[in-house]
């Protein structure tokens, strides 16, 4: 046997490495973390030696506050007075509605009473002229039915019992165109329209009328056509606005330039019933 081998090792066994180095690393760490810490301390632990105060701002918020409140009255004031005044626009709105309707409602109704009084008085007119017709033709008929006793030959009745003096005149000149030719414009001595006849009737007795039918219609006084007398001036048409003229020679006829087919021409009254009639003798 050899004289060491009873002899114990002193050799330590050799440690795993990998926890060798696992163990140095966390002793690292450590040592660096308590390094920073140290360094890092003295600057935090400095301690504060000065108070700072905050500014004061009460004053200013209340003038804020004082102006925000003083601009949502206004802005409530606004909208009041805009409500107020909508409110009002409606409601004249809705006034000058109505009273449109009310002024188109009395139109139309003033246009209906003007046409009721209108069509009464054509009605009443007509029914003047009606009467007129009958009567004149009542006499006309009788004053034929003399004539042809007295002289069957006699193309138009006598009138002695009616034109006198200046109307006899203006008859016997008017009767002593019949035959003539009717032509626009025509004042005689062979050609007439029928205010030219008209007024050279009524020159021979010194009336001077004027020249056209419309200003005719109005130069006398308004008579009834169932009050006619000889040399009365007939119209058709209204007066002041009539389209022709002739001239009453009695007996329900009258003489008249009527148109370039007939030309100056005696005629019974209903043969084409005048309008009415002015007075000038």
């Amino acid at each position: 046997m050899s004289h060491t081998a009873l002899i114990p090792s002193h050799r330590k066994p050799r440690r795993n490495a990998s926890k060798t180095a696992l163990r140095a690393g966390v002793a690292g760490g450590v040592l660096s973390t308590i390094a920073v810490a140290g360094a890092a301390g003295p600057a935090q632990a400095e301690p504060v030696t000065q108070t700072i105060e905050m500014p004061t701002i009460t004053a200013g918020l209340s003038t804020t506050v004082a102006a925000s409140a003083e601009a949502t009255q206004q802005v409530a004031l606004d909208l009041e007075t805009q409500a107020h005044e909508e409110a009002a626009a409606t409601t004249a709105a809705k006034a000058a509605k109505k009273a449109k309707a009310e002024a188109v409602r009395k139109a139309e109704a003033k246009k209906k009473a003007e046409a009721a009084a209108k069509a009464k008085a054509e009605a009443a007119a007509r029914a003047s002229r009606s009467a007129a017709r009958t009567t004149l033709s009542t006499t006309s008929g009788s004053s034929s039915s003399g004539s042809s006793t007295g002289s069957s030959s006699s193309a138009t009745p006598s009138y002695s019992s009616n034109a006198t003096g200046s109307a006899a005149s203006v008859v016997a000149f008017a009767q002593a165109q019949v035959g003539d030719a009717y032509v626009s414009g025509g004042t005689g001595p062979n050609s007439w329209d029928c205010s030219g006849l008209v007024q050279a009737a009524f020159r021979t007795v010194g009336v001077d009328l004027p020249r056209v039918s419309q200003s005719q219609s109005t130069a006398g006084t308004q008579v009834s056509l169932s009050n006619l007398q000889p040399g009365d001036i007939l119209y058709w048409g209204g007066a002041g606005s009539a389209y022709h003229v002739g001239i009453y020679v009695g007996g329900g006829q009258f003489v008249g330039a009527q148109n370039s087919s007939t030309g100056v021409v005696q005629r019974p009254l209903d043969y084409d019933m005048p309008t009415g009639a002015v007075r000038v003798l």
